[in-house]
């Protein structure tokens, strides 16, 4: 589905991704893991046109999404949850939802889309009328979410969703996103949640200043030496 090789992304002139290559295949959930500022932001904001690589490709089905801009990529079915959500808090949950379903597709099952947000997240409907802004940090997520998929998208890429978040609801969101995976939709998660982010993913990603330095299957990644030691002893959980 889609196919990252060998990109170079910079900020300005400074050096953001080294020959950044990952695949993922249809219906998987792939987790990009990494400590704060690894570069797993920059690689989403690539895949979803808001960042352009000056070396490599990417493509998705057969479509260099690098020569496309973002809102076309969103056309072709790839919807981004946004780090910090960036909601637009003085409008309605329902004026929110409705943002995210801007192309014509999308806007011609608006009504039938926003029906199926709410039977994921039901609190939504209760608060429909409700600013964002005055939601709780968890529904502010759910809502985040909730917008990316009224664009009906084939591909979820997420950036950071446990981020602020207390581990009961992290537990029920991730819950969630297997629900949205199990209706055929392709996740990519980014997080600095590892352990989280393994145990919901079929495969994973390290991301370490800006290159790969390893992946594989989720499960064996969270045995493996080197996510005990770099990731996990630091929240006591090496051994």
């Amino acid at each position: 589905m889609l196919e990252i090789s060998k990109i170079d992304v910079y900020y300005g002139d400074l050096q953001a991704l080294w020959d950044v290559s990952l695949t993922l295949g249809d219906g998987e959930i792939v987790a990009l893991i990494g400590s704060n500022g690894a570069g797993k932001s920059t690689t989403l904001r690539t895949v979803s046109g808001l960042l352009k690589p000056r070396s490599g490709s990417i493509n998705y089905n057969g479509i260099r999404l690098d020569k496309l801009p973002a809102h076309s990529i969103v056309e072709l079915g790839i919807s981004m949850v946004p780090e910090g959500r960036r909601l637009f808090p003085e409008m309605s949950v329902l004026e929110n939802l409705e943002v995210g379903a801007f192309f014509s597709q999308a806007r011609k099952a608006k009504d039938k889309t926003i029906n199926q947000v709410y039977q994921i997240f039901p609190v939504l409907k209760d608060r429909a009328s409700q600013t964002a802004g005055t939601l709780s940090g968890g529904e502010q997520q759910m809502l985040a979410i909730g917008r990316a998929l009224m664009s009906q998208p084939k591909l979820l890429l997420l950036d950071e969703m446990s981020l602020g978040l207390a581990p009961l609801l992290v537990h029920s969101l991730s819950q969630v996103i297997r629900q949205i995976s199990k209706s055929g939709v392709t996740i990519f998660l980014a997080e600095q949640n590892v352990r989280m982010a393994l145990a919901l993913a079929d495969r994973g990603y390290i991301m370490e200043n800006g290159r790969i330095v390893d992946q594989g299957e989720a499960k064996l990644l969270l045995r493996s030496d080197h996510v005990k030691r770099a990731y996990l002893a630091l929240l006591g959980e090496g051994d």
